[in-house]
């Protein structure tokens, strides 16, 4: 499949880039070679072969989630150490800006 100069001016629109005339050029050329190896790509046969294939055998290892309650005296020490509290909820500082 072949892009266009079109078509490359349409794709950096959307993303808000100006290019020159030589950098569409350029692109035309490059998604277009990009686009021809994923032609190539989806020709392939893939029958019977998974679609996810783990080559280290390395798993995702998991676990029930459990809530673990405290006392009364180890819950008003743990409130204690938030300088920003509503109740029983506890603020933190921001951390992006305003």
């Amino acid at each position: 499949m072949a892009l266009t100069r079109a078509d490359v001016l349409h794709l950096a629109k959307l993303a808000r880039m100006t290019l020159t005339d030589t950098e569409v050029d350029h692109y035309t050329a490059q998604l277009s070679s990009v686009l021809a190896y994923i032609d190539q790509l989806q020709e392939v046969d893939v029958t019977g072969v998974d679609a996810v294939a783990h080559l280290t055998g390395l798993e995702n290892v998991t676990r029930e989630d459990v809530v673990h309650g405290c006392g009364a005296e180890e819950r008003e020490r743990i409130l204690a150490q938030f300088p920003m509290r509503e109740g029983d909820l506890l603020k933190a500082r921001g951390v992006f800006g305003s």
